[in-house]
């Protein structure tokens, strides 16, 4: 007779194999299973003497090797939580970060309008677009990508979560973007990473598309570009708001008020890193 696993049995003997490459290893084996059993984690608690079969202990098995690999959760189970919404994920974008939250939360605590206008640059699997369009339904949002992939993706995430409001479609920052549109808000999570940086051979960054990643000039190519390019875009006293690394503040906020932007200031992501830059344009 073939010994049996509870919930709680397997759980500790994958996080421990998991531990050794995820800091959250607990947690990775928690989603990892809830997803197999197509439950959510509250079940694991509170069925955790429930007896696992063979089937489901194979299958499980083979997504911890998955993980073990490296691959990132997100992209084994197909989805990621941002701003307590379900987005459907795949390697063609980034995996949303409880970081970028902050980017939505200063959108939304500065623009308390009921008709703001607003574009997502980069929209990758349109977390940004689609969490304001969750707390803010009268606003015309618009979500472009360059990636066909990620734009097919926001768009099937809009679908799901009934946010067909938002307008999402291709284009390669402002190329498609008619010329006469003019918004109150643009917001961008850009790439900003350097090629050269070391962290784009660890951990999960590993799997992401390096084109959503890296940008030439140390990281700062495309938000010299968007900043460029946006004035044409932005209604008077409009807002450019940017997503940037750690360190690239001040070089953010230099660059915005190069190209003539007013009143740039920064925010600290949930860590305490400086992780959002944004400034006003005023046009004559």
């Amino acid at each position: 007779m073939e010994p049996t696993y509870t919930i709680q049995q397997t759980l500790v003997s994958a996080s421990k194999k998991l531990a050794e490459l995820s800091d959250s290893a607990l947690l990775d084996a928690k989603v990892l299973l809830a997803h197999i059993l197509g439950k959510d984690l509250t079940y694991l608690v509170t069925w955790s003497d429930k007896e696992l079969s063979n089937e489901q202990l194979s299958e499980f098995d083979s997504l911890v090797d998955k993980r073990l690999s490296g691959e990132p959760v997100a992209y084994i189970v197909g989805v990621k939580e941002f701003w307590s919404l379900p987005f459907f994920v795949a390697p063609s974008t980034l995996i949303p970060r409880p970081d970028t939250e902050t980017l939505v939360e200063l959108v939304l605590e500065h623009h308390q309008n009921a008709n703001v206008s607003l574009l997502d640059l980069g929209t990758g699997t349109g977390a940004i677009a689609l969490a304001l369009a969750s707390e803010q339904s009268s606003w015309q949002i618009e979500a472009v990508d360059f990636n066909l992939d990620a734009v097919k993706l926001a768009k099937r995430n809009a679908l799901n979560l009934e946010l067909t409001q938002v307008k999402v479609y291709q284009s390669d920052w402002f190329g498609a973007i008619d010329e006469d549109k003019s918004f109150d808000v643009i917001v961008s999570n850009p790439p900003y990473i350097d090629e050269t940086d070391n962290h784009l051979s660890q951990g999960d960054v590993r799997f992401e598309p390096k084109t959503a990643l890296v940008a030439e000039n140390e990281g700062l190519a495309d938000i010299e570009h968007i900043c460029r390019y946006a004035k044409s875009y932005l209604a008077h006293k409009g807002t450019l708001y940017f997503e940037h690394g750690f360190e690239q503040a001040h070089a953010v906020r230099s660059i915005l008020q190069k190209h003539g932007y007013s009143e740039a200031k920064t925010a600290k992501d949930l860590a305490g890193n400086d992780r959002i830059t944004w400034a006003k344009l005023f046009k004559q």
